[in-house]
């Protein structure tokens, strides 16, 4: 599309309303990637939307992974296992993710948007394994569960073309017991993965704006430091910023929905 000044500063202000998502509750912010991409910056499509936002998610979450490595929670092997399995999950999602029509894509995104945005307002307990590790010993109980929940989030992640940190956290608790600091810092390096698989396949496809998606990801720096440091004001009100940022997805969503209630119907 062509990218003149307003356009320009659309993708910004989006890019950093994304990052201050981010920054502030941690998590799930790209998810409002698409629909900014689509309602209020005028990408065309949902399929060049997700394709553009995937760069995006990619490299904001390989920038967060960067910070919990130094911090040394990052759980590595699991990671690499529940990634490797999930980027093949990714591709597939991905490949039948463009063979939907854009439309019924985009209003399937929107349900997503609101079982996620509700999902979110559940309490989400820490489980009691902060020392679990992929060993020979520890072998045969964890790669049995790893692999097949990769996969299957890898698969949800390229077909709606998002992060997926929301399932990938509990997926990795479930699969590991894993403490809950610890799959939100794992989670990050299986974000990078499917974000970078997604993104290759819509860019082989011609589906990514490589403009757009460098002015998003600028803003997204952006957003992000800005959210961080308001996150550190405001940690005593975390789980009402969490809160908050649940209705907001849940409300974008039956946006979403609404507009693409036609095509949706359509699909049954």
């Amino acid at each position: 599309m062509v990218i003149n000044l307003a356009t320009a500063a659309l993708a910004l202000g989006s890019g950093s309303l994304v990052g201050l998502m981010l920054g502030l509750v941690g998590g799930g912010g790209s998810i409002l990637a698409v629909p900014l991409l689509v309602y209020a910056v005028g990408v065309p499509s949902a399929h060049a939307a997700i394709g553009t936002a995937a760069i995006a998610v990619a490299l904001n979450a390989a920038s967060g992974l960067a910070a919990h490595a130094r911090l040394g929670t990052v759980k590595w092997r699991c990671a690499f296992v529940f990634s490797g399995a999930g980027i093949a999950g990714a591709a597939m999602g991905a490949q039948l993710g463009k063979t939907v029509n854009a439309d019924k894509l985009l209003a399937l995104f929107g349900v997503m948007m609101i079982a996620v945005g509700l999902s979110m307002l559940l309490p989400r307990g820490d489980a009691r394994a902060p020392n679990v590790r992929l060993t020979r010993e520890t072998a045969a109980q964890l790669l049995p569960r790893l692999m097949p929940i990769g996969a299957g989030v890898g698969l949800l992640s390229g077909f709606f073309g998002i992060g997926g940190g929301f399932l990938i956290v509990p997926g990795l608790m479930l699969a590991t017991g894993m403490a809950l600091p610890n799959a939100i810092s794992t989670s990050l390096v299986a974000v990078t993965a499917f974000g970078l698989t997604t993104a290759a396949s819509y860019a082989i496809a011609g589906f990514v704006d490589w403009p757009l998606a460098l002015l998003v990801i600028a803003g997204g720096v952006i957003g992000s430091l800005a959210g961080t440091k308001a996150n550190a004001k405001l940690a005593q009100h975390d789980r009402a910023l969490a809160t908050v940022f649940a209705i907001v997805v849940a409300g974008v969503g039956a946006y979403v929905t609404v507009r693409g209630f036609g095509p949706l119907m359509s699909m049954f």
